[in-house]
């Protein structure tokens, strides 16, 4: 796996950049083969905390973590097991798919080991309809703002195709919207 690590209100230092490879490389040990692709890494000073930010495109999956705490070595752990616990569940999902349809070997190992509670189905609650109004996006963002949640489904009058807006982490917005 390639390595492509950059800092944002921090310098990168060698120390930080042999820690950060060091411990993405131990995620090798849950592929059939080294992965191929690039492993984006962000590392970031806001307020005090140390963030990072790791983001691994595969085949078939996007890997992505995000982790903060008071100390960049450790967020940088807590990122490591987040991406772990992502690819222990993918790899039972698929491997589950794969005995049921009988498919080919897949990119993940068999021999790694999994957790309990990734074996587990995730559990629909609740399904939700309601009629979607046209509204443009700064309108939405008031609506969601008014009920209180963190996105907000709606017709965009603009280009009259469904779009979500978002509250995100640094207090301001997101949109995403189909891809044309």
């Amino acid at each position: 796996m390639k390595f492509n690590i950059r800092g944002e209100r921090i310098e990168v230092t060698e120390a930080l950049k042999e820690y950060v490879e060091k411990k993405l490389s131990k995620l090798e040990r849950y592929f059939e083969a080294p992965p191929t692709t690039e492993a984006y890494v962000t590392l970031n000073v806001v307020k005090g905390l140390q963030s990072v930010e790791v983001t691994i495109p595969l085949t078939g999956v996007m890997l992505r973590a995000e982790e903060k705490s008071n100390d960049m070595y450790a967020s940088i752990d807590l990122v490591i097991d987040k991406l772990e616990r992502q690819i222990r569940k993918h790899k039972t999902r698929v491997n589950r798919k794969i005995r049921q349809e009988g498919g080919v070997k897949d990119m993940f190992r068999t021999d790694t080991p999994s957790l309990a509670e990734d074996e587990d189905d995730y559990e629909l609650v609740r399904t939700k309809q309601f009629m979607l109004k046209p509204m443009d996006i700064d309108e939405a963002i008031l609506q969601m703002n008014m009920v209180g949640h963190s996105f907000f489904v709606f017709a965009n009058s603009n280009t009259e195709q469904v779009n979500v807006v978002y509250k995100r982490n640094d207090g301001k917005y997101g949109l995403i919207e189909p891809a044309r």
